[in-house]
């Protein structure tokens, strides 16, 4: 696992947003602008996470992929799935997390960006942005709620 700090979590000054609405917000955001820029600057990008702490910190959170298999394809379904497990591990140091991945929209004929945040206090805010090559890196569509379900704080 490795972890960098990328930001502090600002305050909200949005007229009656909830904090635990705010943080989803902004780790989600951050999840999916990270993906954004992974995308446009590698082409590509595996599952990470992001974490928000106590002190407002917000940190990326990767696992190592494992060996390739004979076609030269990492298990992305393994690597969400050591995420969930060291995210839920740690759940306890984090007030929210989000956790990203590069997912195929079929009904949209393209691949999308799927970020799923999620808050200690209960609540869950997930979203797709859709994407497709261009001349120079990607364009990316309007990003759409999508549903969720919690998997960090469960028992």
């Amino acid at each position: 696992m490795s972890e960098k700090p990328t930001q502090k979590a600002a305050p909200s000054d949005a007229a009656g947003e909830s904090v635990q609405d705010r943080e989803l917000r902004e780790t989600l955001g951050t999840g999916l602008g990270t993906a954004q820029e992974h995308l446009q600057q590698n082409g590509g990008f595996f599952p990470f996470g992001i974490t928000l702490s106590d002190d407002g910190e917000l940190r990326i959170v990767m696992v190592t992929p494992g060996e390739p298999d004979e076609d030269g394809h990492i298990d992305a379904g393994q690597m969400l799935a050591d995420l969930h497990e060291l995210l839920r591990q740690g759940r306890d140091e984090f007030r929210a997390v989000a956790i990203v991945s590069d997912v195929s929209l079929p009904e949209h004929g393209s691949d999308g960006i799927h970020g799923a945040a999620e808050h200690r206090d209960g609540e869950v805010r997930a979203a797709i942005i859709p994407y497709s090559p261009a001349a120079e890196g990607f364009t990316f569509a309007a990003m759409e709620p999508d549903t969720h379900e919690p998997s960090v704080w469960v028992d």
